[in-house]
């Protein structure tokens, strides 16, 4: 047969791939793969890993989510944990694959990959497709090349909203044929915990990983409990599932489609009703958009400590201040509270987020970088592309027009937990 492999990273499911559809209209039968990069299991600079036991266990979840969807389509998935260049090598040399068919990303290091990939498949006579997934909007859409970008949002946004169109989405293909023996390799204990704590009732939702669980999710915050309609009044929410979408870990691994979730807003907006907070949903999906399209732009300097303005110089590494903040003992109950639902949880209100990003670049005077690298370690929703241009943001050395954007996290505290009920729930 002729076989197609299909290369899963940041695109965990079925709908609104058209990576996948295209492999089916090529090959007679397709080979879905994922590699857990053994880059997640490295030590940062910063003392912990690159990426935590609950994220890791969320990524997880989202693979076997996949992998039990093409199953239950009669379709084996291959599962590896190592290098994904050399994976990859042993997978094509092992089915005789003639085609690899995948999603681009817009981060250096994974772009990097993709031509490696590329080179080496491509030697052995192995043709190789990539395609655009990732984003409400394909580039090709755009008003402008992504080397002229807009470097503020405003402007990206108002030209994107009056001359773009969201493309419909791909459909969840109904047959599909595999290759029978292939392999299941999983992260081992030592990189998975034997036993993770129990989930923290504090929690503001119970996360679990993969598709079903993100469409689940979406069903129920836009069809079940009608939450969409008032979603602007009520997304700087501290305390509770109902207070903002909560799609971003989803969204995260590709196992939601920011185009699907865009078209159910549309239909949402005919069946229910159209207002600021329908049209809001679609603004923050803008600014992931936008994040994704400066990551693509500016390549590696997105990391780097002058970030993408590629101006000025960030503060020093101090590992005492990294420390108390990241375990929310810095005496700033805010600040703490916010710090200690991320490490319980793995998940932090984006009204928290920027309060503890000012408070670690402009109170404790500590390298972004470090903070960075803490959230890739915590967050579910890891986005490497979301979380370091926030990072370059708040610090000053990314697209922010707006200098000195410094958070008060008192006055903060007063707009938004007045009563004092999170700090108590999570500080006491």
């Amino acid at each position: 047969m002729h076989t197609a492999i299909l290369w899963f990273r940041n695109d965990l499911r079925l709908h609104d791939h058209e990576a996948l559809h295209r492999a089916l209209q090529q090959a007679e039968a397709i080979v879905p793969f994922y590699c857990f990069d053994q880059r997640l299991f490295e030590d940062t600079p910063y003392g912990f890993k690159r990426c935590g036991q609950q994220r890791l266990q969320f990524l997880r979840q989202s693979v076997q989510a996949l992998q039990q969807a093409f199953a239950a389509k009669g379709v084996e998935m291959e599962i590896a944990v190592g290098d994904p260049v050399q994976e990859l090598q042993a997978l094509a040399q092992r089915t005789g694959a003639k085609w690899l068919f995948y999603h681009r990303e817009s981060t250096s290091e994974e772009l990097a990959d993709e031509v490696a990939v590329v080179q080496a498949l491509q030697s052995t006579g192995l043709e190789c497709h990539g395609f655009w997934g990732s984003t409400l909007f394909h580039p090709e859409d755009l008003p402008f090349p992504l080397a002229r970008l807009p470097e503020v949002f405003t402007d990206f946004r108002k030209r994107t909203e009056r001359e773009a169109q969201v493309r419909d989405i791909w459909p969840v293909p109904a047959q599909m044929r595999g290759v029978a023996q292939l392999q299941q390799h999983w992260p081992s204990t030592e990189h998975m915990a034997e036993s993770l704590p129990a989930a923290d009732p504090r929690a503001v939702l119970a996360f679990e990983g993969g598709e079903a669980a993100g469409l689940a999710r979406l069903q129920r915050y836009f069809w079940i409990e009608d939450r969409l309609k008032e979603y602007k009044e009520t997304r700087n929410g501290l305390i509770g599932q109902g207070y903002s979408s909560k799609f971003s870990p989803w969204l995260a691994v590709g196992a939601l489609s920011p185009r699907f979730i865009y078209h159910e807003i549309q239909r949402y907006e005919r069946e229910r009703t159209s207002n600021q907070s329908t049209y809001w949903l679609v603004f923050e999906l803008l600014w992931r958009d936008y994040f994704r399209f400066v990551a693509f732009k500016h390549g590696s300097a997105l990391f780097q400590a002058s970030g993408i303005k590629q101006s000025g110089q960030a503060h020093p590494f101090k590992a005492k201040a990294l420390a108390l903040w990241r375990e929310g003992r810095t005496g700033q109950a805010f600040i703490d509270a916010n710090m200690r639902e991320l490490q319980a949880t793995g998940f932090m209100s984006n009204r928290g987020r920027q309060n503890v990003a000012s408070y670690l670049i402009h109170h404790l005077k500590c390298d972004w970088r470090a903070g960075a690298a803490w959230f890739e370690h915590c967050l579910l929703d890891y986005d490497p592309c979301s979380n370091y241009g926030n990072w370059n943001y708040l610090a000053g050395v990314g697209n922010d027009p707006r200098e000195n954007r410094v958070f008060n996290p008192e006055k903060q505290a007063g707009n938004y937990d007045p009563q004092g009920e999170y700090q108590r729930l999570w500080a006491k």
